[in-house]
């Protein structure tokens, strides 16, 4: 069961495959643009429509000029809600378009296996892309933070989800794909001191040799653990302000070219960074980075940290959720019950074949509401951890009911209310918006309403 509101091509959350055809045609030559439409102060070329259309055909749509007209109405109505985002003085903090990307990178690195792997397919660094995507992201929030406030006070009641459910003919009801709902528990083995003493001391024979006039980059090739930079000599490419961690910025900026920094330690390990390049506010540096071992001592004091928790929870003297929002190491699950979000989709639902599969292995046999064991896993930092993990909920392929699927019904069912309300806001707004159409778009019979008050 899956709803798209007027919107959705423009706000989705953008595939792998979109990423790869987005960033390859902007590496493309750029032919002679068009202007196609004005939206208040916003335009819309035909490269804008050609990159979309390119996008649907990597999704396995098929072309057709129809499906053009549908991408330059999707345009229009994203560029019409980015117009009235500016006149209600919406504001998208730089932090908001940060947390999104870092979001995004990590998910388009589990999909294509490491990060070195996506810089190498795109021939750039992760900055250079994080850069190139800052735009987009910023659009598709802004027009998520529109609907989100057209939309905030409809709901949809007991009595409207029958209705609805009861509306749909009983050959179209949906299939459900099995679902699982996973929550963890994470640990990550916290390093002893004398390991992290031991790095810092190693980092620091190489910046004296460096500032007795070593090679940086030799040095970043030989003996980094950034695995994606140190066959570049370490070197990130330019990027500018809330691109990185606070800690590295911090110094980063500081630098004078061919300096080299002291010691700076943040979640990654700890970095000694010289200074290559100013271009106004952005910054082209090489660091090398080192990462404290954890020792097979960390890894079991992890273990026997995570058993008294779950003995605790076994005891019923302690709640998962209360212990993953106090105990748990994981910033994007400890505040929600430790449950594990779908990023295809932002529920909590996940489907087992598009779980990692250690994962999947793991909790597959699980019974609902038990506690494993603590199982090894490896951290977004590529670390070694370990996490507890329940299964809240498990589900079995079958056709939507209002007893088993309810919750999923009540989506689409407010989501059809919420498609009705964006609709009459769209008609109202763009009959007092400056909307000018080119008139080479007049044989799109999905801009009839567009064309009409445009006249």
């Amino acid at each position: 069961m899956s709803y798209k509101s007027p919107v959705s091509a423009g706000i989705a959350a953008v595939s792998i495959s979109i990423l790869f055809s987005s960033f390859s045609l902007a590496q493309k030559p750029q032919v002679v643009d068009q202007v196609m439409a004005v939206v208040g102060n916003n335009i819309i070329l035909r490269s804008d429509i050609e990159k979309q259309y390119n996008q649907a055909l990597t999704q396995g749509v098929a072309g057709s000029e129809d499906l053009k007209c549908e991408v330059f109405d999707q345009l229009l109505l994203q560029k019409l809600m980015i117009n009235q985002a500016a006149i209600d003085s919406l504001i998208i903090t730089d932090a908001q378009v940060d947390g999104e990307l870092d979001k995004r990178m990590r998910y388009y690195i589990k999909q294509i296996g490491s990060e070195e792997k996506l810089e190498e397919y795109f021939h750039t660094t992760i900055v250079q892309l994080k850069a190139e995507l800052r735009d987009v992201i910023k659009e598709q929030i802004t027009v998520q933070q529109m609907q989100g406030k057209i939309t905030k006070d409809i709901t949809a009641t007991p009595n409207d989800v029958r209705e609805y459910f009861n509306s749909i003919d009983p050959d179209s009801i949906p299939y459900i794909d099995a679902e699982m709902e996973v929550a963890q528990l994470v640990r990550n083995p916290p390093v002893s001191a004398e390991e992290k003493k031991a790095v810092r001391a190693r980092l620091e024979e190489y910046r004296q040799a460096i500032i007795a006039g070593s090679d940086f980059s030799v040095y970043a090739a030989l003996y980094s653990d950034d695995n994606s930079t140190a066959k570049k000599g370490g070197e990130l490419g330019f990027f500018e302000r809330g691109m990185m961690v606070p800690e590295f910025e911090a110094i980063a900026f500081n630098l004078k070219p061919g300096e080299v920094s002291n010691i700076v330690e943040t979640k990654f390990g700890f970095h000694i960074l010289q200074l290559i390049e100013r271009r106004g506010e952005q910054i082209n540096v090489r660091h090398i980075l080192l990462q404290p071992k954890i020792s097979d001592e960390d890894l079991r004091n992890s273990v026997a940290f995570l058993d008294s928790i779950r003995s605790k929870i076994v005891l019923g003297t302690l709640k998962f959720e209360e212990a993953a929002e106090k105990f748990s190491d994981d910033e994007e699950t400890r505040y929600n019950g430790g449950l594990m979000i779908n990023p295809e989709t932002g529920t909590t639902h996940l489907s087992p074949d598009k779980m990692d599969r250690l994962l999947f292995f793991q909790v597959d046999t699980m019974p609902l509401n038990s506690i494993s064991q603590p199982l090894l896993m490896t951290s977004p930092e590529g670390k070694a951890a370990y996490r507890l993990v329940i299964v809240k909920s498990k589900s079995k392929p079958h056709v939507a009911n209002m007893k088993d699927d309810y919750q999923k019904i009540q989506e689409v069912a407010l989501a059809e209310k919420q498609s009705k309300a964006m609709s009459d806001w769209i008609a109202r707004k763009s009959k007092n918006t400056y909307i000018q159409i080119n008139d080479v778009m007049n044989g799109c019979a999905a801009l009839k309403h567009w064309l009409k008050d445009s006249n």
